[in-house]
């Protein structure tokens, strides 16, 4: 059917229109809504943070005081003099030595336990002193029944011949801890031996100023040991010669009057006066308001 022509549809363009518009607008939403919603940044945890702890207060470490030096040991030294009274509590241990200081010193106070040829091992272990009931007792135990403030000991010249002095030392301090226990509030005072004379010395006996002065030694380190004074007599008896002077002694180891006036003269001023009764022995500092201590008035001898 040749020449016929197709009818247009008049509503087709419109329904096409009409889909792009719808299309447009959807598509202008969603951009609206992408843009106008950012995406969510994501969360961002914080650090963590370490936390120290505060250091405890330590405690304030107490202040150490430096101890204060102790003085060094040694011989009692020179103070102002005592008068006699001093010596009214005495008792004076020894051997001949100390028979004649009772004889010649002129001191008329104190009471003397002394035996001639005593040692320090027969003045615990023999009864050859007899008290005043007539009982024979050892020199020991006769200072152990008396009252006494001080001991005052000089014994070992009649020792001097024991070999070497590990026997003399062992029996010296037995005597010292005897004489300590039985007499506990008083003083032990440790003499020293006295020197012989130069012609005593060069005898070749045993009694000689070599040996005496290796046993003063053992006495002074017992005294340092056991807490007791040790008084250096020696010192004022002694020459330039390391001896006893002639003038001092009638045989060469006792002495005479004037030997035993120096004696006492040294023991009044290197007394133990003031010193606490049990106290290690120490250097004694001179007093301040003593100088040289004047030599007493010689009194007559009894």
């Amino acid at each position: 059917m040749a020449g016929k022509r197709m009818r247009k549809n008049p509503h087709g363009w419109m329904l096409a229109a009409v889909l792009l518009l719808a299309a447009a607008g959807l598509l202008a939403v969603h951009s609206h809504q992408t843009a106008a919603v950012p995406p969510e940044e994501p969360a961002q945890e914080e650090p963590s943070v370490t936390v120290i702890p505060a250091e405890p207060e330590l405690p304030e470490e107490p202040v150490e005081e430096e101890p204060v030096p102790e003085k060094p040991w040694g011989p009692m030294a020179e103070s102002a003099p005592v008068d006699d009274s001093y010596f009214d509590d005495v008792a004076f241990v020894g051997d001949s030595r100390t028979d004649g200081f009772r004889l010649y010193s002129g001191l008329n106070r104190g009471t003397y336990f002394c035996v001639t040829g005593e040692t320090v091992a027969s003045a615990t272990e023999l009864e050859n002193w007899k008290g005043e009931n007539g009982k024979k007792v050892s020199l020991a135990e006769a200072v152990a029944a008396a009252d006494c403030g001080k001991i005052y000991l000089m014994l070992g010249v009649n020792e001097l011949g024991w070999k070497g002095t590990d026997i003399f030392r062992g029996h010296a301090e037995n005597l010292i801890r005897r004489l300590k226990a039985d007499h506990p509030d008083a003083e032990l005072v440790i003499q020293s031996l006295l020197p012989v004379s130069a012609e005593q010395d060069t005898k070749g006996s045993y009694v000689n100023n070599q040996r005496i002065l290796a046993y003063n030694q053992v006495w002074r380190e017992l005294a340092e040991e056991n807490g007791c004074a040790y008084v250096d007599v020696a010192e004022a008896l002694t020459g330039e010669d390391g001896c006893l002077p002639e003038e001092l002694s009638f045989d060469g180891v006792h002495l005479n009057r004037a030997g035993c006036r120096l004696w006492l003269d040294y023991l009044r001023t290197h007394s133990v006066a003031g010193k606490v009764p049990g106290e290690s022995a120490s250097a004694q500092t001179e007093s301040e308001e003593a100088g040289p201590a004047p030599a007493p008035s010689e009194s007559e001898q009894p």
